[in-house]
């Protein structure tokens, strides 16, 4: 579906333990600073189906945990993506669709599915993705602590960054600007700024309260 939007759309998406929740906090700080607004959102959302997804990701798998999230997703867009974008607001998700199509790969998925139920989202303006080294990535996860099943696998890190370039390749060849961010030796400051040169500069969102959105086609 196509909407009429004015605003900026910014995921962040990438391995575990690579910063994502850290570097979302700098690029909001970095852009307010510099008076430049923006709305921070998260996938899963808070709404009561992105918790239920949140409290129950270890016990439901596969395909069903797929469309659960698909289905977040496009809630997500109604209520919050698509009003913040149409009243010409920046709006920054921490994980949106490149991490569907790595974590529920790693869930036995397959991509040609993972797209179909997701071939209606909002494709973001500018698509980042973290990456690290494998052996950091585990370091910073054991560090941590250990927060879903996925972490269980020793093989997983590698997978991920694996998984994150060829999603970072399917959103390319669907026309999304993609910029590639490795955050070895990267403070999450040091994200931010990159990020934020990334956005074009916008003019100062409506204050109107936004409104339900309006399909303008198919």
């Amino acid at each position: 579906m196509t909407y009429k939007r004015t605003g900026w759309f910014v995921t962040i998406d990438g391995p575990s333990g690579v910063g994502k929740s850290t570097t979302v906090k700098a690029l909001h700080d970095h852009l307010t600073a510099q008076g430049r607004p923006a709305r921070q959102t998260v996938e899963p959302t808070t709404s009561d189906l992105g918790q239920f997804i949140r409290s129950h990701a270890d016990q439901i798998h596969g395909l069903a945990l797929a469309c659960l999230v698909a289905a977040n997703r496009y809630e997500h867009i109604e209520s919050e993506i698509q009003p913040a974008l149409q009243t010409g607001e920046l709006i920054i998700s921490d994980r949106y669709l490149p991490s569907t199509l790595v974590l529920q790969r790693l869930d036995g998925v397959p991509l040609e599915f993972l797209l179909d139920i997701n071939r209606h989202v909002l494709l973001p303006d500018l698509a980042v993705i973290l990456t690290a080294e494998p052996g950091l990535i585990t370091e910073r996860i054991a560090t941590r602590g250990v927060t879903h099943r996925f972490h269980l696998d020793p093989s997983a890190p590698g997978r991920e960054v694996e998984l994150y370039a060829d999603a970072a390749s399917q959103l390319m060849r669907q026309g999304v600007q993609v910029l590639f961010l490795e955050t070895n030796n990267a403070t999450p400051s040091d994200l931010a700024r990159r990020i934020a040169d990334a956005i074009p500069a916008l003019p100062i969102a409506s204050v109107t309260p936004p409104t339900h959105p309006t399909p303008q086609g198919t």
